[in-house]
C-alpha cells in the first residue's frame, strides 16, 4: 500500500508523454484539451475543489464521462493540467529585461498573490503535484533568474526564494479563502470582517485580543479591507526586499 501511495505521489501527467496522449477510436463529442481545463477552471473557482468531480465536469459539458476520460486518464492528470493552466495566467518579466531586480521581485509577487486569490484552490493543489508543466517551469526559472540578480551568494538563493514565495503563498492562500468564505455567506468581504470581529468579541477570553488588533489596523489605515490586505502585503514585501539588500550589503 505504502509503494502504491508513493508511486502515485511521484507521478505526473506531464510525464511519459501523458500530457499529449489521446486514447482509441475517434474524437467524441467535439471536445478537446483546452475546453476541458478551461470547464475545469471555471466549475473549482464557483464551487471549489471539494465539490469537484468528473461527473460534475461532463455535466457542464453536456457529455459522459467517458468522453471526457478520452482525454486525461485520470482526475488527477486533469487537475495537474488545469493547475499549470492557472499558472500561465501570470505575467513574467523578461529574460532579458532591463529592469531592477526588486522591481521584478514585486511584479512576480504580486502575480503570485493574484493567483491565489483568483484561483483558492491553486494553493491546494500546489504542494499535491509535481508542478513540471511549462508555464510553472516558467514561473520557477523567472523567480530563480530575478533572486539570481540579487547579488546574493549561491548558498543563500534557495532561502531567499522561500522566505518571499512561501510568504506569497500564505498571504494569497488566506486571503483566498476570506474571500470564499465571505461570498459563501453571501457578503461582501467587509460586511463579513464586520461580522466576524462583533461575534468574536462576544468572547471574554478574545475581547482583549480583538481590541487590541482594532487599535492596530485603525493605525494601520485603509478604509476597506482590500485596502487593509493591500497596504500589510506590500509593506511585508518591503520588509523582505530591504532584509535581502541588507544581506547583499554584508556580504
Amino acid at each position: 500500500m505504502a509503494k502504491a501511495a508513493d508511486k502515485a505521489a511521484r507521478s505526473s501527467v506531464w510525464l511519459g508523454g501523458k500530457a499529449h496522449r489521446r486514447r482509441g477510436g475517434g474524437q467524441p463529442s467535439g471536445l478537446d484539451r483546452d475546453r476541458i481545463t478551461e470547464v475545469t477552471a471555471r466549475l473549482l473557482d464557483a464551487e471549489g475543489l471539494a465539490k469537484f468531480s468528473m461527473r460534475r465536469l461532463a455535466g457542464e459539458l453536456n457529455v459522459t464521462a467517458m468522453s471526457v476520460y478520452w482525454y486525461v486518464d485520470t482526475k488527477d492528470d486533469l487537475l495537474e493540467l488545469v493547475l499549470d493552466r492557472a499558472m500561465g495566467e501570470m505575467r513574467l518579466p523578461e529574460a532579458e529585461a532591463d529592469e531592477d531586480w526588486r522591481d521584478q521581485v514585486r511584479a512576480l509577487a504580486r502575480e503570485y498573490r493574484g493567483l491565489l486569490v483568483r484561483h483558492p484552490w491553486v494553493s491546494q493543489l500546489v504542494g499535491t503535484y509535481l508542478n513540471i508543466g511549462p508555464h510553472n517551469l516558467a514561473y520557477s526559472r523567472a523567480v530563480q533568474r530575478v533572486i539570481r540578480r540579487t547579488g546574493l551568494p549561491a548558498n543563500r538563493l534557495t532561502s531567499t526564494i522561500s522566505a518571499v514565495f512561501q510568504f506569497v503563498y500564505g498571504y494569497g492562500t488566506l486571503e483566498g479563502h476570506l474571500s470564499t468564505r465571505a461570498a459563501a455567506t453571501g457578503m461582501t468581504l467587509d460586511e463579513y470582517f464586520q461580522d466576524a470581529m462583533s461575534t468574536a468579541t462576544e468572547s471574554p477570553q478574545a475581547a482583549d485580543l480583538i481590541r487590541d488588533s482594532q487599535e492596530m489596523m485603525a493605525a494601520r489605515g485603509g478604509d476597506t479591507v482590500a485596502e487593509m490586505l493591500e497596504r500589510d502585503f506590500e509593506f511585508a514585501l518591503e520588509l523582505l526586499i530591504a532584509g535581502i539588500e541588507t544581506i547583499v550589503a554584508r556580504a
